[in-house]
């Protein structure tokens, strides 16, 4: 099923993916208090009702995860597929955040290792939405061989007027991407 496919529970090294819950939304929405979270995220939450409209969101795509820490059981952030194109064999990763507890330790790249390497299961072709102004997330990408697709692109959908670089990653580029 869709659900099986796009929510699986996922597991590595530190971190487990599982799909999101609403039981999760005062904890994840403790991380996202810390405006660091949101400086460079194109979302740019800033109040609890504007997270739970991202929270909110997220359930309702069907395609959601949390991200918990395996070694405490805490949650350290989110993310999601969108956008899913079988015909196209690609999906949309994005709407990742992460505890700045949690930056610069490998956290984002297990995250990203995982939920790239299901989607390649599925999928030929990955691709992010990044903010323009989104450094962070931008190196993350190109440490992972992402390439920039050209130009820059506008979200109609989700009524942000920010330009935005599309990255994506290529199965055949990387054949053994699934773990």
């Amino acid at each position: 099923s869709d659900r099986t496919i796009l929510q699986p529970t996922l597991e590595w090294q530190r971190i487990v993916i599982r799909q999101i819950r609403t039981e999760d939304f005062a904890e994840l929405y403790s991380l996202t208090c810390d405006p660091s979270v949101w400086e460079q995220h194109p979302a740019q939450i800033a109040t609890k009702v504007e997270f739970r409209a991202f929270f909110d969101g997220a359930l309702l795509s069907g395609s959601a995860f949390s991200f918990v820490d395996k070694a405490t059981g805490l949650l350290m952030g989110s993310s999601r597929y969108g956008a899913f194109n079988p015909d196209r064999r690609e999906i949309e990763i994005g709407w990742t955040f992460l505890c700045k507890d949690y930056w610069g330790k490998q956290f984002n790249a297990e995250s990203k290792t995982l939920t790239i390497g299901h989607a390649f299961t599925f999928v030929d072709t990955d691709y992010f939405w990044v903010g323009g102004n989104n450094k962070r997330s931008q190196r993350a990408l190109e440490k992972f061989g992402a390439q920039r697709r050209p130009d820059l692109h506008k979200r109609t959908e989700t009524g942000f007027k920010r330009s935005y670089m599309v990255y994506e990653i290529q199965k055949h580029l990387f054949p053994d991407w699934v773990i």
